[in-house]
Formats: C-alpha cells, structure tokens, sequence
C-alpha cells in the first residue's frame, strides 16, 4: 500500500477508535509519524473538508462529509442492492448474525453484517477478513469454492492449527469436511473456531466473483436451528445466482 494512502487512513481510523478531537501532536504521537508529516496529511484533509478544527486548543474532528460520502457510496453498492433486502429477512427469521463476505483469493472480507435481537450475538467487523479457514464455517466455504488444484497447494502448506478441541487439525479430515459441505450445498463449523460459538454458511456466484453467507450465533440457540438456517441460506444463494435476478 501506498503510504500516502496508508497513513490517510489511518489518520481516519484514529478518530474512530480514540473517539474524540485530536491535537495534531497527539496524532502524530498515537501514529508514531513525524510532526511535518502529521501536518501535511492535517492540512490536505482539512482543505478538502473531512476535517475541522474545534478551536486552536480544541483539536480537529472529522465533519460529517466521510458520512455523507459513505452513506451515498453505500446507497449504490451494487452487491447491498441485491442482498440487503434478502439477507435482513433471513437474519429477521432466524434471528442470529447474518453476514456477507466477499471472497479474493485466499481471503474473503465482510462487507455487510446484520445483528439480531439477542444481547449475547456474534459480532463480526465489516472490512475485516475470515479467519482461520479451516475452522470457519465461512473459511470452510471459501476452500469449497477452490479447485483441486488450488486446494491442493493450501493444503500442501497450510497450518491447521487447533483453535479449540473441536477444531480440524488433519489435512485428510479437512479435505473429507470440504467435500461433505460441497456435496449438501453449506459448511458447519460447530465451536471449532471459538468454544460455544455455531456458525454455518453458504455460497453463491455473482458476475463470476464469490460471495458467501453466514448464519452465526451462540450454539445453545443455533443448534436447534441449523436446518432451517441451512434451507433459508441455501435458497437464498439459489435466488441470488438465478438468472432473473442478475439481471435485476
């Protein structure tokens, strides 16, 4: 990544997680940047008006123009616009943490995540990646997706390292797991990744990239509701894949 570009993000990031205005020393000190550095990357954003200056003590604060931006790109994400409806439904029936994810590679990144009513629920960060592919049902339906080949070489030099008791740490377990979830159409992972947690999920292709949906909760309340999360998900990737609805 570019480092212009890496540390403007970062500059963003920073207000998101300290959660209040910043002077420029305290960023440049929380970023561990040069103070001349600091400035210019203040000074762009500000002039561009992302940022504003509370007072001359006060700090800076983003202003409501990284919203505004966002909200819109967010109206017109062509892949919310075809699931958003879809996969509330589904989180509305089974109420549990509904996600989407977008798969690149050996990756597959959130991009949407719908919460239930429950306090205790999974939570999941949009813009962060799947973790451990062999223990995560999502991971699970990523490696689904491979061909042999391809699965082959992860395999060949992937660490199947065990993240709980019930997680899959043989190669020839894992390949049997990975066929198993192709033949029936979506992937179990039942407390492999995290203790007491359930998650199950399914795939679907659009515009020939992959896209998988997950269904995650505590596994005293999944448990009892994995089949029917299993149908919904399913059809839910059958509808999304049908021609008619591509063309939508």
């Amino acid at each position: 990544m570019s480092k212009i570009v890496g540390r403007t993000l970062d500059f963003l990031e920073i207000f998101a997680d300290q959660k209040r205005p910043l002077s420029a020393s305290e960023i440049a000190r929380l970023l561990d940047i040069p103070a001349s550095s600091c400035h210019d990357v203040l000074q762009a954003l500000q002039e561009r008006g992302y940022l504003y200056e509370i007072s001359p003590r006060g700090g800076y604060y983003p202003t409501l123009r990284i919203y505004d931006i966002a909200k819109t790109i967010s109206d017109y994400d062509p892949v919310v616009l075809r699931t958003d409806v879809l996969l509330r439904a589904l989180r509305d029936k089974v109420d549990e943490s509904v996600l989407l994810s977008k798969v690149s590679g050996l990756q597959a990144t959130y991009l949407l995540s719908f919460e239930p009513s429950h306090p205790l629920r999974f939570l999941a960060t949009v813009g962060e990646n799947v973790r451990s592919l062999h223990a995560t049902s999502a991971g699970k339906a990523l490696l689904g997706s491979l061909g042999e080949a391809a699965f082959a070489a992860f395999l060949k030099s992937a660490n199947l390292a065990a993240l709980t008791p019930r997680t899959i740490t043989s190669k020839s377990v894992l390949r049997a797991e990975i066929a198993a979830g192709n033949k029936r159409g979506w992937f179990l992972n039942r407390e492999e990744s995290q203790e007491g947690v359930t998650t199950l999920s399914a795939r679907f292709v659009w515009t020939s990239q992959v896209y998988i949906i997950t269904v995650a909760g505590p596994t005293s309340r999944v448990e009892s509701k994995i089949e029917k999360s299993a149908e919904l998900m399913t059809n839910i990737c059958k509808l999304l894949e049908s021609p008619s609805t591509q063309e939508a």
